[in-house]
């Protein structure tokens, strides 16, 4: 696609950004980026490998996915939940806007990829 449509960088930018905010609350560090922070196309590769890095180390140093994970939401709120709901909400949430992207490259003229999780493992 010659441009990416805005609400499609909008978009991936909260995918990326919402990663990274949770990957932090794993590792108890402070985030880098905000919510809906927008990041140019040439980084977001750069932005992806490092989320999916930091979370495979995560799932590989974890001794238990059943480790309660406490954090604080960007809008102040104070929750618990474990870390293997966490890493679902990770994929579950990524999942729910690739669907609004797919849905922006068909109104593009365009046919999106395939984002069933069968066709990915091929």
């Amino acid at each position: 696609m010659e441009k990416v449509p805005e609400r499609t960088r909008q978009l991936f930018s909260h995918i990326l950004n919402a990663h990274h905010i949770w990957n932090t609350r794993l590792q108890e560090t402070d985030p880098q980026f905000g919510v809906w922070d927008l990041h140019p196309l040439e980084k977001w590769e750069e932005l992806h490998y490092e989320n999916q890095r930091t979370s495979f180390e995560v799932i590989t140093n974890a001794t238990s996915f059943e480790k309660r994970i406490s954090y604080q939401t960007t809008e102040g709120e104070n929750h618990t939940s474990s870390l293997q709901d966490i890493l679902f909400h990770i994929i579950n949430h990524s999942t729910h806007h690739r669907a609004q992207i797919s849905n922006d490259v068909r109104a593009a003229g365009l046919q999106p990829l395939a984002l069933d999780y069968i066709i990915y493992k091929r």
